[in-house]
């Protein structure tokens, strides 16, 4: 027997792993949704996926660089690609988050966030008293100016950085060894503040060892591993197939993602948002307390999976009262696309237009053609500026059984009319047809005007050529003439000094001579005329060619301008 009980069931969420910790304690939108059967939860992945959206939480090695050590792994892993949460040069050790493939994602997330440190600065001289130290040393909390060391591969401009915490765990007054605890915004330069530390105890000082205890969210007790470690996980599944140490070794990157506030999404939304889709009202499951506008949040899976980073656009009161609106837009997307199915464009309309496209009766892109149906453009909602063909069809005669419903619905509004003494209401239907024709007329008239603007300036363009060309031939026939004048002039000078030079023959002797002279001098003058016809010729042929091929390079570049 199941006795009644007054008390409501509840689950213990705070076992649940990762982002499902406490899943109980979120504030409820809907439970109305189709669970699908696609991805995992983020523990269950297969190997492959698993190493994919993973994340290591590695003890660097003092020698070699982060951008060694990431290499290294990556070759060990076999994987794509590799990233890590932040610099730490080479004889640095401790917490370096190495990202794998898709969770390189993450990696500006990690890079910005917080670090922890604990340095061993060795002082120049000694200071006796442990309680000046401590107050060199809380003095350097707070806003800091900084300049890169000169060891340093940046440029050396001057910075402010954040100290938020400082704590002194031991002075050695004999060796002169400072060892502190400080945590500290991203970028800060330890060394820097070992010479500080020391300029204002008045001793000098200088930085002697540094190890990095904690970066963001994941510190050296948060299953941190060395390369060793990585190494005989891989050499293990490689010779064994047992997945144990590989999956012990890597975690998940929703571990990174425990600290932002969570919104839990429909699995029917889940590739939309891949696709860079903004997170709606109706898409929304759960959400969390307290989340304000332009906060950071992660949109999660119901199998607890991180589908991408998102900026709220909307408060948690908002949320929970608001039946529309856009909840989330995306700032980084961490899932495959299609690792959930498409859901999107399953709608009556979508579906309708599919179909229109598949028979021909909309083009490729779902624009309407010739062929497409008076219904469809009818419903569709016209273009801002308007289509002009659509507009046109859309303003087509409608079938005799909308007319027939229209005239009886203007028939019932006139008889209301007549009843009150209110004038009659336009039909909205026939006030967007109108509109429509309007603006399709107005367009129509604008080309036309236009056109015709066009053919004018053609024309006067066609003018103003052959004007000009005329111009230039009668320029051309004048200045023919006028040489072939001049020419003459000259002649008729050189036969009369020639006449007055040559003296009268007196013998029969003489005239023979005086006849032969002139006969050479004819010849000459004919050659020189000759000679003068033909560069004349030559000139206007030159100068004709010129008119037509600047009359031709005028008109290709079209313009009143260029003539003018």
């Amino acid at each position: 027997m199941i006795k009644p009980q007054t008390t409501t069931p509840s689950i213990d969420t705070s076992q649940w792993p990762i982002l499902l910790k406490n899943y109980d304690r979120l504030n409820v939108r809907t439970g109305h949704y189709t669970p699908l059967p696609s991805g995992f939860s983020p523990l269950k992945r297969p190997l492959a996926e698993y190493i994919r959206y993973g994340i290591l939480n590695l003890d660097k090695p003092s020698n070699p660089s982060s951008h060694e050590v990431v290499a290294w792994i990556k070759r060990i892993l076999r994987v794509e690609k590799t990233g890590h949460s932040g610099t730490l040069d080479p004889k640095v050790t401790g917490n370096l988050i190495v990202c794998i493939d898709r969770a390189t994602r993450l990696v500006k997330s990690q890079q910005g966030a917080g670090k922890e440190y604990v340095c061993v600065a060795r002082l120049h001289s000694k200071v006796p008293d442990v309680a000046k130290v401590a107050r060199a040393l809380e003095s350097l909390t707070g806003a800091v100016f900084q300049r890169p060391p000169l060891i340093s591969a940046v440029k050396r401009q001057l910075r402010i950085r954040t100290i938020y915490e400082s704590k002194l765990l031991e002075y050695d007054v004999d060796r002169h060894l400072v060892v502190f605890w400080i945590s500290c915004e991203a970028g800060t330069y330890v060394r820097t503040m070992c010479v500080h530390l020391g300029l204002i105890l008045g001793v000098g000082g200088h930085m002697q060892e540094l190890r990095r205890v904690r970066s963001g969210i994941l510190g050296e007790k948060d299953n941190m591993v060395t390369m060793h470690d990585v190494m005989d996980a891989q050499w293990v599944y490689d010779n064994y197939r047992d997945e144990t140490y590989l999956r012990r070794v890597i975690m998940p990157l929703e571990v990174l993602l425990t600290s932002y506030k969570r919104l839990v999404v429909k699995d029917s939304a889940v590739n939309a948002i891949c696709y860079g889709a903004k997170l709606m009202i109706p898409g929304l499951l759960r959400f969390e307390n307290d989340i304000e506008v332009g906060e950071e949040v992660v949109l999660m899976t119901t199998k607890g999976e991180a589908i991408a980073l998102g900026i709220a656009e909307m408060t948690t009161a908002v949320m929970a009262t608001c039946d529309h609106g856009v909840v989330a837009k995306i700032k980084r997307v961490v899932m495959d696309r299609d690792t959930y199915p498409r859901k999107w464009g399953l709608g009556p309309t979508a579906s309708m237009k599919k179909k229109l496209i598949a028979e021909g009766k909309l083009d490729k892109h779902g624009k309407p053609n010739d062929s497409t149906p008076k219904e469809w453009l009818r419903n569709v909602v016209l273009p801002t500026g308007g289509d002009s063909m659509v507009a046109s069809l859309a303003a087509s005669a409608e079938p005799a059984v909308v007319e027939k419903e229209k005239e009886d619905g203007e028939g019932r509004k006139r008889k209301l009319d007549d009843n009150s003494d209110s004038p009659a209401p336009v039909v909205a239907k026939k006030a967007k047809v109108e509109e429509g024709e309007a603006e399709v007329e107005k367009k129509e008239k604008k080309k036309k005007k236009h056109k015709k603007s066009e053919e004018d300036d053609d024309a006067e363009t066609e003018e103003k050529v052959e004007k000009e060309k005329k111009k230039k031939n009668k320029d051309k026939v004048e200045a023919s003439s006028l040489d072939t004048e001049k020419s003459e002039k000259k002649k008729k000078k050189k036969k009369s000094k020639e006449s007055e030079e040559t003296p009268v023959a007196v013998n029969g002797a003489g005239d023979d001579k005086s006849e032969k002279k002139k006969k050479k001098k004819k010849s000459k003058d004919a050659v020189e005329e000759g000679l003068q016809l033909v560069f004349n010729c030559m000139v206007k042929g030159l100068k004709d060619e010129m008119s037509s091929f600047y009359s031709r390079l005028l008109l290709k570049r079209g313009g009143r301008r260029y003539i003018k």
